[in-house]
């Protein structure tokens, strides 16, 4: 039994040191992508629910323009291959739609897939601007020189820094975790959900690199708040959050 502990306790060593070296690699460029990764069942994280039939709906400002959003984690998948060749990864579809003073101003498909690790990686949307109709904020891994990247990391520490997408051109996005212990409260229930235990992430984009936004994340909820702190006026809080039947509709 002692051998058979050992063994256990260097292999928890090893995943620990390995998931660091990861997490500092995604720092400076993206990650490579193991679509046998992405074989396990029964995986979540906490900070990113994927569980088909969850809904999110935020509220907020622009720049002085009312805003709501409204996310849902669908039952549909899509298979994507984040290498020309590559076996493809099946992912979770999760449709988001942004409305302007209530009318809609662009409609998301987000592709994510969780890892056996437990984190979220993210694989590209397809985004339609309104009225425009405009698309060029779509992308997807393995298209284009696009790869993905983080969304939601397994075990978050304090430091850490990631691409969550990289786009050249279209969306290069990074994140880093700033506190395990933020404070924030929202309006999602009454009285007030609030709590002092939230994971807080600071994110830039090198293509638009005078805006910073910070973003809040409850375990068991995921995101319930985010707000530009430099280069904007922009806020956005969780005003519900309910499970219903899956659909694959968007």
């Amino acid at each position: 039994m002692k051998s058979q502990r050992f063994w256990i306790t260097c292999a928890m060593g090893m995943a620990v040191a390995l998931a660091g070296a990861s997490i500092a690699a995604a720092a400076t460029h993206p990650p490579d992508v193991n679509p046998a990764d992405f074989t396990c069942a029964g995986v979540t994280n906490p900070f990113f629910p994927l569980e088909p039939g969850t809904k999110w709906t935020y509220q907020g400002e622009s720049e002085g323009i009312s805003t709501t959003n409204t996310v849902e984690v669908t039952s549909c998948t899509r298979v994507i291959h984040p290498e020309p060749g590559s076996a493809g990864v099946t992912t979770t579809v999760v449709h988001d739609q942004a409305f302007e003073k209530g009318v809609l101003v662009e409609d998301t498909l987000d592709y994510f897939a969780i890892a056996c690790d437990g984190t979220v990686w993210y694989f590209g949307e397809d985004s339609t601007e309104f009225p425009s109709g405009s698309t060029e904020g779509s992308w997807i891994a393995g298209e284009n020189d696009a790869d993905a990247g983080f969304i939601m990391l397994a075990h978050p520490r304090v430091g850490d820094r990631y691409f969550q997408e990289f786009a050249p051109k279209v969306a290069v996005d990074q994140a880093k975790v700033i506190s395990l212990e933020g404070s924030a409260c929202v309006p999602y229930q009454t009285p007030d959900f609030c709590s002092d235990e939230l994971l807080v992430t600071k994110e830039t984009s090198q293509l638009d690199p005078g805006v910073v936004e910070n973003k809040y994340y409850a375990s068991g909820i995921g995101f319930i708040r985010g707000e530009i702190i430099k280069g904007g006026d922009e806020f956005t809080e969780l005003v519900s959050f309910t499970m219903g039947p899956a659909t694959c509709s968007p």
